[in-house]
């Protein structure tokens, strides 16, 4: 009898105490072990912005209006507050003047700041702001107060590649003003999103001259190479090739257009 009534006194206190133990689990430490988390992950974001998948918490992506550009990027658009670093040269510079017209005529503001003083007034079509800095340093403190005004959904750095730490300010500059930033540059440091492309040299289009010979290019396939956290896409895509004429400048503080440094 009184084994009996002893045992279920052991059942019933092996149960408060399971029942004390989970709610103590559930209370108190678990959401301090939460917040603690919480904590170095915001700690993460803000010392490592590359380290986070391109994805997590942003706005509305920047759409380079080209559809198959667009459908291998992570949520469809250049991300917004991050750094995307693109590799100069083949096709580049195309793609991203038609990226800053798109984001004109969606209603938002986009600048190109042209580091090396290579674009000429004819060749850039009304839009987006052209930025024509005396030096680097310039270039660099400009884009940097751009970025972080928050008054541009695209800023696009040509022609001066940061380094050390001034990566890091133009990074922090973009998480703070919230627009896209991208820079062509083979550094890849700090980068969010890697992009590089590269011209299919067998893929171009001539016009022909009336004896059937190729005369002047019409178009060319360019291949887009996506690269991010958890991310890994390519797309061929076709742009059209427009013909320029004008290689020696005749602005006044813009260099020749024919190879010089």
């Amino acid at each position: 009898m009184f084994i009996v009534s002893f045992t279920p006194a052991i059942g019933i206190a092996s149960s408060k105490f399971s029942l004390l133990l989970s709610g103590y689990v559930r209370g108190y430490p678990s959401r301090a072990m939460s917040d603690r988390n919480a904590a170095i992950r915001a700690l993460i974001e803000h010392r490592f912005p590359d380290a986070t998948p391109v994805t997590h918490r942003t706005a509305e992506p920047v759409a380079t209006g080209i559809d198959a550009l667009d459908a291998i990027l992570p949520g469809r658009g250049l991300p917004r507050g991050r750094l995307t670093v693109w590799m100069p040269q083949g096709g580049a510079t195309a793609v991203l003047r038609a990226a800053c017209n798109t984001t004109v005529a969606q209603g938002e503001r986009a600048v190109w700041i042209d580091g090396l003083g290579t674009v000429a007034g004819p060749f850039w079509e009304e839009g987006p702001i052209l930025v024509r800095p005396r030096n680097r340093k310039h270039g660099l403190r400009g884009a940097e107060e751009l970025l972080r005004c928050g008054g541009f959904a695209l800023v696009v750095l040509a022609g001066l590649e940061p380094e050390g730490t001034e990566t890091v300010r133009l990074s922090r500059a973009a998480r703070e003003g919230g627009g896209a930033f991208v820079t062509l540059t083979s550094h890849a440091s700090m980068a969010s999103l890697r992009v590089s492309s590269q011209i299919l040299r067998e893929s171009y289009r001539w016009r022909k001259t009336p004896f059937g010979d190729p005369a002047e290019a019409q178009d060319a396939m360019i291949r887009v190479h996506a690269r991010s956290l958890g991310w890994n896409r390519s797309a061929d895509i076709s742009v059209p090739v427009v013909p320029y004429d004008l290689r020696m400048s005749i602005e006044p503080g813009l260099v020749d257009r024919r190879g010089v440094r």
